[in-house]
């Protein structure tokens, strides 16, 4: 199985660099072209299925870079994006330093008060890899977050403490891992 996975394409908060956590807005001009444009150089690909976070932002990339309708797309909950608690919708450099280092260097800092850990964003998406793992699928596209994808990397990578923090992923960069009989790796990163 290949599994395709792609940070969704900008959003005005992405644009006024803010924590934007679970807030639900859709891809601006800019995100929807970022979108068209992945989906091009991707060439004719299709995707035996297409998953996605349940926020606009996700599903609307997953639309467009997977070339499906709406309604053919599978959203889970366990790929959305991180909860920042009282740091949502906050520029990220003004959540104060506790939120700054914890979001710099979770193997380091511990996560505010209210904040979701590290341990709880890897548990969730390994929960969901692990089945996805079991499909019958050649083809996959998971379209999610930028905070959520570096434990989605973490699990495909077989990293010890579940991560792949940096670099940042970009919008609509995508990462092509190969899983094939419990083992992962990854075979290119699409910018």
């Amino acid at each position: 199985m290949k599994i395709y996975i792609t940070r969704h394409g900008q959003t005005d908060y992405n644009k006024s660099r803010m924590m934007q956590g679970r807030s639900d807005i859709p891809l601006n001009e800019t995100g929807i072209a970022q979108a068209r444009a992945r989906r091009e150089s991707l060439g004719d690909i299709r995707f035996d299925a297409v998953y996605s976070s349940p926020l606009i932002r996700a599903v609307q990339t997953a639309e467009i870079i997977g070339n499906v309708k709406r309604e053919d797309i599978i959203t889970d909950e366990r790929i959305i994006e991180a909860n920042f608690g009282k740091y949502e919708l906050m520029g990220y450099y003004s959540t104060g330093l506790k939120m700054m280092a914890y979001w710099s260097f979770p193997e380091i800092f511990p996560a505010p008060e209210g904040v979701e850990t590290i341990r709880e964003m890897v548990d969730r998406t390994s929960s969901f890899l692990r089945e996805l793992e079991k499909k019958d699928y050649e083809t996959v596209l998971v379209a999610c977050h930028g905070g959520i994808i570096r434990p989605i990397r973490g699990y495909m990578e077989n990293r010890k403490n579940g991560i792949v923090w940096r670099p940042r992923p970009q919008n609509c960069e995508v990462f092509v891992y190969e899983s094939l009989g419990g083992r992962r790796r990854l075979v290119d990163d699409i910018r």
